[in-house]
């Protein structure tokens, strides 16, 4: 190893004193080391050294203290020096003209409501306006919690709509503070309100959440309907149709006490608790004819326009389909060796299993014409292709053209199903709208594997795994899980009284029958027998295979 010349160590002493000499840059260093440490009292010893050598203090600086002052803020044996200290170090940012950035103003509204200031922390918040800094969720959440736990409701409310102003989105913590806040006060369409919030922004609820939803449904407050009561039966239906199942907005329905219940739900998607049939969620019609536009779109900005207008005039005068097809996906999967190339039996087992599987209704395959041209020059293959053009089965995209883009359009535009194992990742990313295409992917997305030969496929879930609203007004609640077992889940079963087969007792599952004990009412457990099971499900057919909805009236 070589040793140091004597300019190298000359240098290096030479930075190391300019260094030490640099009462900013010392103290700094010092500084982020309390901070690292969480030794606020050193860090106010340094802060006092700072003033009395009149060291020259930056934003960072000033940041790091009230972080930390923030920090200890909510400490019994530390709060009054972390509130003392925390207000003084703002003020002598202020005051020596330092502009507090959104770190600034989120460890300030911690220290104000750390001494139960909500208002204060909410002024801090809209100051930011004036330095031209946007805030965070971050920054709203000491006054929205604040105000949320001193059941200063309408207070709570202003600030959600600051929040909304600002463009940001509520997540589950804070939605579940508006809808307590709520509860509390006895505000039950708020109550309703939040709860919608919450099935549009968790797929599952915290046990937090679950305790402030359960404490609700069993209070006095929560047992008269609203508006919603009074909605035809029908139409409540036909809106939960149009919305993609899951959920009417309409407002409470029915009159009375609820039964509140935990329970799992089998893998067909029933309730063990009420026996009430989950929906698989959609993506509503307004979505859904976004998603289609976008899609077309995007692909006449790659393909060429006149082919892909073609093909959506052809899809509009043959919209029965009920699957589509990725002809490649499947012809080419697992054909990486090398007497591999394209199966062609792998494709017609897809198309005669879609095609049992819908009431004898031949799916749609999308294929490229260089393929399709390749397959009728072999004279092994030729007949059964020519088989699939007279039944109307191929579309086949021109060349030059990416057939994902048709495929995918004619699934999203016919809302059917989609056969294929693309992860459609690379779409992801470019269409408008993306948010709800993974809860697309999830009730239309049909995956296949073949094991030594023989087909099998992955259809999309029997129900999906999100809030529930349902035309009767009772409301299914996931709660987070462990487990990787869907049927392990606990979901909170809300119902009203009749709407559900005993008298309101809360449901647990062990093994194969439902276990059943109260939370909102005493009753005594009882077993759910399995001939009792069996004759509750002699009903529950398998419904068609297709995830297709059918056109809505206005």
């Amino acid at each position: 190893m070589a040793t140091p010349t004597h300019h190298q160590n000359s240098t290096n002493l030479t930075k190391k004193k300019k260094t030490l000499k640099n009462p900013e840059a010392n103290f700094l260093f010092e500084l982020n080391s309390c901070s690292k440490s969480k030794d606020l009292k050193a860090a106010i010893s340094l802060y006092e050294s700072a003033i009395s050598s009149k060291t020259r203090l930056n934003q960072h600086h000033f940041n790091t203290l009230l972080y930390l002052c923030s920090t200890f803020a909510t400490d019994p044996h530390s709060r009054d020096l972390a509130l003392q200290y925390g207000f003084r170090v703002f003020d002598h940012m202020v005051a020596v003209n330092i502009h507090p950035n959104e770190a600034s103003i989120t460890a300030v509204a911690r220290l104000a409501v750390a001494k139960g200031d909500g208002d204060y922390a909410f002024e801090m918040v809209k100051k930011l306006g004036d330095y031209q800094v946007t805030p965070r969720l971050r920054t709203y959440e000491p006054a929205l919690f604040c105000f949320c736990q001193k059941l200063e409701a309408e207070k709570a409310y202003e600030v959600e709509e600051d929040i909304n102003k600002m463009g940001l989105s509520l997540e589950e913590p804070q939605i579940a503070a508006l809808l307590k806040v709520s509860a509390d006060t006895g505000r039950g369409e708020r109550v309703y309100s939040y709860l919608h919030k919450l099935r549009r922004s968790v797929r599952w609820v915290s046990e937090e959440t679950e305790k402030i939803l359960e404490d609700w449904f069993c209070c006095k407050a929560s047992e008269v309907g609203s508006e919603g009561a009074k909605y035809d039966v029908g139409l409540v239906k036909e809106v939960i149709s149009r919305n993609g199942g899951g959920w009417h907005g309409f407002g409470w329905i029915g009159e009375g006490k609820w039964v509140v219940r935990k329970g799992n739900v089998e893998p067909n998607g029933r309730c063990c608790c009420c026996r009430e049939q989950l929906d698989c969620v959609d993506i509503d019609d307004e979505e859904t004819e976004k998603f289609a536009f976008s899609v077309a779109g995007l692909a006449m900005e790659r393909e060429v326009k006149a082919n892909f207008r073609e093909f959506q005039d052809w899809l509009e005068k043959n919209a029965n389909y009920e699957a589509i097809v990725d002809g490649a996906n499947i012809g080419l999967y697992q054909q990486n060796f090398a007497e591999g190339g394209f199966s062609l039996l792998q494709l017609d087992a897809v198309i005669k299993e879609m095609y049992t599987r819908s009431g004898n209704k031949w799916p749609l395959v999308i294929l490229h014409k260089k393929r399709v041209r390749a397959l009728l020059e072999n004279p092994s293959s030729r007949k059964l292709v020519e088989d699939w053009m007279d039944k109307g089965v191929l579309y086949t995209t021109p060349h030059g053209s990416n057939d994902d883009w048709y495929w995918l359009y004619a699934a999203v535009k016919l809302r059917c199903l989609l056969v294929t194992n693309d992860e459609m990742r690379d779409h992801i990313f470019e269409l408008l709208g993306s948010s709800f295409f993974l809860k697309w992917k999830e009730r239309h997305q049909v995956r296949y594997t073949f094991l030594k030969g023989a087909l099998k496929l992955l259809m999309p879930p029997t129900y999906s795994i999100v809030i529930q609203e349902s035309g009767k007004g009772s409301w299914h609640v996931p709660i987070v899980c462990d487990s990787e077992e869907e049927t392990s889940r606990t979901w909170l079963c809300i119902t009203r009284p009749g709407d559900c087969d005993d008298g309101g007792k809360t449901c647990e599952i062990v093994d194969v029958p439902c276990l059943k004990s109260a939370i909102s009412e005493a009753g005594d457990p009882e077993i759910l027998s399995s001939e009792n099971r069996n004759h509750e499900n002699s009903d529950d057919k398998t419904t068609s295979m297709t995830g297709k909805r059918k056109e809505r009236s206005p």
